[in-house]
């Protein structure tokens, strides 16, 4: 059963490829990476999952209940989405959607292909700025522009193989299943690397400068999660690396991209 086992291993991992996702930006994230899911795949699964959980908040009654802030957050989006392009040509004509959930949970996500939520919750609990906003969104989008989730997939596909071949009686179909699962537990359930966390907070505060959003919010911002305390900073902003490293690496590259900042803010 090994030895069967193994030629489909082999064709599997020889479709692995080593990727550029993102252009470096003044920040500099130029990264290579695995991937061993195509981005179709990652995207078309990501949408399924997008769509479950905005169904699961509708049924309950929790999706979009106030036009106000919905519109505000959606406002913010329209400004930062027009800017990936700088990052990588293709991501303005992905198919975004925004939504808020009713929820007191702490949280912001964005899934593969631009599929964002935001959590009333991070807005009431942190009384979000405009600026502190664009900083999460810019962050969550950031992951999605350096595909930290198909990345994570790939990974997590890559380890699948291992196990069906060590194991041998499973073969290979174990990692054949739906991504769609797979792109939800990524989402809600594990944390994001260290390395993950410091690109998507690096591209955040360029993308947030670009769109006219002052780009030193994002250090503010995490000076109010340790002020919030008590077990509450959300999964998007994973505890790792350390609260004062990461405000400092904040604000560095928040200078570094402060003239796009004051290129691009609404004059007045």
């Amino acid at each position: 059963m090994l030895c069967r086992a193994l030629p489909v291993c082999c064709v599997l991992l020889a479709g692995c490829q080593s990727v550029q996702t993102t252009q470096p930006g003044v920040v500099g994230v130029s990264r290579q990476q695995s991937m061993l899911v195509s981005s179709s795949a990652v995207n078309s699964s990501a949408e399924k999952a997008y769509r479950q959980v905005m169904t699961d908040a509708a049924r309950k009654g929790q999706l979009d209940r106030d036009p106000q802030q919905l519109a505000r957050i959606r406002a913010i989006a329209s400004r930062l989405i027009p800017h990936t392009g700088a990052f990588r040509s293709d991501a303005p004509g992905w198919k975004w959607e925004v939504n808020v959930i009713t929820s007191k949970d702490v949280n912001a996500w964005c899934m593969p292909g631009g599929k964002i939520a935001f959590y009333t919750g991070i807005l009431d609990r942190l009384q979000l700025t405009d600026d502190e906003a664009a900083a999460v969104m810019g962050h969550e989008i950031a992951h999605a522009l350096r595909e930290h989730g198909r990345e994570r997939a790939s990974q997590k596909m890559a380890q699948g193989i291992a196990i069906g071949v060590i194991g041998a009686a499973a073969g290979i179909s174990g990692v054949a299943q739906d991504l769609s699962q797979t792109i939800l537990d990524l989402t809600f359930n594990l944390p994001n690397s260290r390395t993950d966390e410091t690109e998507a907070d690096r591209i955040g505060v360029e993308l947030a400068a670009r769109s006219g959003y002052d780009p030193r919010a994002a250090a503010g911002l995490w000076e109010k999660m340790q002020k919030l305390g008590g077990g509450g900073t959300p999964q998007f902003l994973s505890t790792h690396p350390s609260h004062g490293t990461r405000i400092q690496d904040l604000r560095t590259y928040a200078d570094k991209v402060l003239p796009l900042y004051e290129a691009a803010r609404p004059k007045r």
